[in-house]
């Protein structure tokens, strides 16, 4: 177990790595200076070229690559171009929305869906089994930003029941008006519903037709044991994946929902951070969405090997 273990963090460090390396050459590679970012356009070249020589940015590549990775060693990200501020506080500043509506979201709608998906595969062929997959078809047919736009308008406008959107304050910082939260997660949770119901359908049904299933029922297996346990345990591994990838995607932000709900989340802070052509900002909400999905994947690796002792020897 040990040895799988260290496998699996050096892997992980050295994809870290490489990414460092795609994610300095694609933010040089942008067509923005950013010394004219710092002073405006109208600057004149003696003050602008006093910035580039402030930034390193005539040093030589190798050596501003290295300068970059020195920082990264000791968690500095930069300083934003437009506030001046340290990216890594932007971020941590911006973590706890994401953190909530990304949360809550998936825990509606992956355990809603986890439910309804092995019921359904339970009854494979049936009337409610026919009607189930139909509408998470057409559920996940349904854009983000339309769903979206629907609620705020039947739940906020016509019924006045919820707020528009923003994050209100619930007693501190960190932590928004669940009334203002209700919205956003429901919209993420309908999708993430939708979604789970179909993928465990269609791993717990092919589970159900193997021959150990079949011997279970024979010996009598309750079907609540035959479901949850034997079933599920034996197409977790798939589920597992996709949930470690969603995880990492909703923490790294939704862009859509967060603009349409107005919601202080990573998402937004990404997309304002390309208009202003904030590199720093960039590469810091960049990277730190890299390291969430490095980290989900070295997890589900990891519970890879709990889940299947299998695969350790592999």
């Amino acid at each position: 177990m040990i040895g799988y273990v260290v496998r699996r963090v050096l892997r992980a460090l050295t994809t870290l790595l490489g990414t460092t390396l795609i994610i300095f050459v694609l933010v040089r590679v942008v067509p923005a200076d950013p010394a004219v970012t710092i002073a405006g356009p109208k600057a004149d070249p003696e003050t602008l070229a006093m910035i580039r020589k402030d930034l390193g940015l005539d040093d030589p590549v190798m050596v501003q690559y290295g300068r970059y990775l020195a920082r990264l060693a000791r968690g500095d990200l930069g300083r934003s171009y437009m506030t001046g501020r340290r990216v890594a506080d932007v971020i941590a500043e911006r973590l706890p929305a994401t953190a909530w509506l990304a949360l809550t979201s998936l825990a509606l709608g992956f355990f809603l869906g986890l439910v309804l998906g092995i019921v359904t595969a339970a009854r494979r062929g049936s009337l409610i089994d026919v009607v189930v997959l139909l509408g998470t078809l057409i559920g996940l047919s349904i854009p983000t930003f339309w769903l979206a736009n629907l609620l705020i308008y039947e739940f906020s406008y016509r019924l006045k029941l919820l707020p528009l959107g923003g994050y209100g304050s619930g007693g501190a910082w960190w932590r928004p008006n669940p009334l203002n939260l209700i919205l956003p997660a429901i919209t993420l949770a309908i999708v993430e519903f939708f979604f789970y119901t179909r993928f465990v359908h269609t791993n717990v049904g092919g589970t159900l037709a193997s021959d150990y299933i079949r011997t279970a029922r024979a010996k009598g297996a309750p079907p609540a044991r035959l479901y949850f346990v034997h079933a599920l345990r034996n197409a977790l591994i798939p589920i597992v994946t996709i949930l470690g990838l969603d995880i990492a995607a909703l923490m790294s932000g939704v862009v859509l929902t967060e603009t349409v709900f107005n919601w202080p989340g990573l998402g937004r802070l990404a997309v304002q951070a390309v208009f202003n052509l904030d590199i720093p900002l960039v590469a810091g909400t960049v990277l730190f969405s890299a390291v969430l999905v490095l980290v989900a994947n070295l997890v589900v690796d990891l519970l890879y090997g709990v889940i299947d002792p299998r695969v350790q020897r592999a």
